[in-house]
């Protein structure tokens, strides 16, 4: 007889393929209500993340962070705390207990991702357990891992959409930034971010979902409740306030930095576009309900204004930013550190003139009932809501509605030529490529407004941007009108070339000069000669034969291609 909790993870094994296409957590499916939406993931995970920390799938702190985000999904995952061999207590026994390189780092994350070979644990093992093992067709390919470390942790960031440079300064993404004081902006202190400095990564977004791209910032503010240490996390959160506003808002201008106060070189040339919204997550190491004072959420969300308004925000429009309130779906406990029962010091923040946040939570197993686990954390071989006692912080999850793109545009139609006449039953149509697509609509119809279509088919994107009609879909003699709609997420465009329109040649006219002579002749007999099932096969019964003699004499007398 099975054990109860050996039944349950069979259970949630044989669902784990299920597709995670909306949300209700208590029917297990906590994937996104829209496939276009953002998810932004935070995640301390308590140095769990590291070269020498063992790769085995077991009841460990190494599978436990692959199955949660194998369960999350997210297409943007900021991980602080990263990198400390030390602070796993694993580097000793492997011979580097140390802060791992950017490098080191790297290669552990792809690994934690996608598997491989472990170069860095004695024996170099096949890593087995890996997050899209545990989600198969999900993955996040771009890693970023910040130059900046404290000897102990560095801040990473992993996305599904590619690193690109937003700004003209021809880096995708930067660890940390130092300011210079600013007389007409006082509100922070010269300095940096602090000794494990904030990134900013740079993304772009699929231009036919999306109406801009995305920069992605995180880290991990200083903890502790020393005098020292408060004084410490509002002068981060005040430079990142300023950094943001300066340096992708323009401080309200067209001009990034224009007091030249950030340490950006090379220096960026532009601001972001107002359809590109900052995001910005990590461990700011105090709850705002509970601290007694404006902390670094608020510092960063609402720059100089110390109540809410005013236009000197971090939001795009200099309004000001916001930051979640995320809780527990199940208990409503907005706790994100595992040994406190309502302490929030995990947040993600966001320019809401741009990204309006549908939902956010913590993700927290420990609470989940039994019938509410998503199915990936059945590979995790010991109970479930074990799972969180690996971290003692909980990942907090945003899902994004970001800026539909404009419709589709310029892809002219080619060929046939408009009113081409004299066309075989199966002309090759073509377009030229547009801008913005996700798929292209080649409709064909008797009609000039495009009703009761004869034949309509999609194409990909990437194309191809020609294809002839299939056998029997047009009549000879027929005239026929045509476009192609191009299709994204904010709808279909139709060609700026309009509709077009050709006529297919008569049924005995062969070589399509608009008569039926003696040269159709020559080229009906060889087709007859040779059993030929097309050209001559008039009928469409399979054969070119005495059938279609007739049908050609009867053509031939009246010397005309069509009517």
């Amino acid at each position: 007889m099975k054990s109860t909790h050996t039944a349950l993870v069979l259970a949630l094994a044989a669902g784990a393929s299920l597709a995670q296409a909306q949300w209700n957590p208590a029917n297990r499916q906590w994937g996104k209500d829209d496939a276009d939406d953002c998810r932004v993931a935070t995640f301390n995970i308590q140095d769990r993340v590291c070269s020498t920390n063992g790769k085995q799938e077991g009841a460990n702190s190494w599978t436990a962070i692959a199955v949660q985000i194998a369960a999350l999904k997210p297409d943007v995952l900021v991980m602080v705390e990263c990198g400390d061999n030390s602070g796993n207590g694993t580097g000793a026994a492997q011979g580097y207990n140390t802060v791992d390189t950017v490098q080191r780092l790297t290669d552990t994350l792809n690994l934690l991702m996608r598997g491989g070979v472990d170069p860095y644990v004695a024996g170099n093992p096949t890593v087995t357990a890996y997050v899209t093992k545990y989600a198969p067709g999900y993955d996040l390919p771009y890693v970023y891992v910040s130059d900046q470390d404290d000897s102990f942790n560095r801040n990473v960031v992993l996305s599904r959409f590619p690193l690109s440079d937003l700004n003209g300064d021809n880096r995708t993404a930067i660890g940390t930034f130092t300011l210079s004081a600013d007389a007409a902006v006082p509100y922070y202190t010269a300095g940096n971010a602090g000794i494990r400095g904030f990134l900013f990564a740079e993304y772009n977004l699929p231009d036919d979902r999306y109406g801009g791209d995305l920069v992605m910032g995180g880290g991990h503010l200083k903890s502790g409740s020393a005098t020292q240490d408060l004084a410490d996390r509002l002068a981060a959160s005040q430079r990142i306030a300023y950094f943001i506003d300066a340096i992708y808002n323009g401080l309200g201008t067209s001009t990034p930095d224009p007091h030249v106060r950030c340490s950006n070189f090379p220096r960026p040339n532009k601001v972001l576009t107002a359809q590109t919204p900052v995001i910005w997550s990590g461990d700011f190491n105090e709850d705002e309900l509970t601290n007694g004072r404006d902390g670094p959420a608020l510092w960063m969300t609402r720059a100089a204004a110390a109540s809410p308004g005013g236009t000197d925000g971090t939001d795009r429009d200099r309004s000001d930013s916001s930051y979640d309130d995320s809780r527990d779906p199940f208990t409503n406990n907005r706790n994100t550190q595992g040994s406190n029962s309502n302490n929030k010091l995990d947040f993600i923040c966001w320019q809401d003139s741009i990204a309006t946040l549908r939902r956010s939570f913590v993700f927290r197993p420990s609470t989940m009932p039994s019938t509410a686990t998503p199915p990936e954390l059945a590979f995790y071989p010991g109970l479930w809501f074990n799972i969180s006692s690996w971290t003692d912080h909980r990942a907090v999850v945003a899902d994004f509605i970001l800026p539909v793109p404009p419709l589709p545009a310029g892809h002219n139609l080619v060929a046939p030529a408009n009113a081409a006449a004299n066309l075989p039953k199966q002309p090759t149509v073509s377009w030229t490529a547009g801008t913005r697509v996700t798929n292209y609509t080649l409709v064909i119809s008797q009609n000039a407004d495009l009703s009761a279509p004869v034949y309509t088919t999609n194409v990909a994107a990437a194309g191809p941007f020609n294809l002839a009609v299939p056998a029997n879909t047009l009549n000879y003699c027929g005239t026929y009108y045509w476009t192609v709609k191009a299709n994204n997420r904010a709808g279909a465009a139709n060609s700026p070339s309009g509709i077009w329109s050709f006529q297919v040649a008569g049924q005995c006219d062969l070589n399509a000069d608009g008569l039926v002579e003696d040269l159709d002749f020559v080229l009906f007999a060889e087709a007859y000669d040779a059993f030929l099932t097309t050209d001559g096969d008039f009928n469409n019964d399979g054969f070119t034969d005495d059938a279609d003699f007739v049908i050609f004499a009867a053509a031939y007398d009246s010397l005309l291609a069509c009517p």
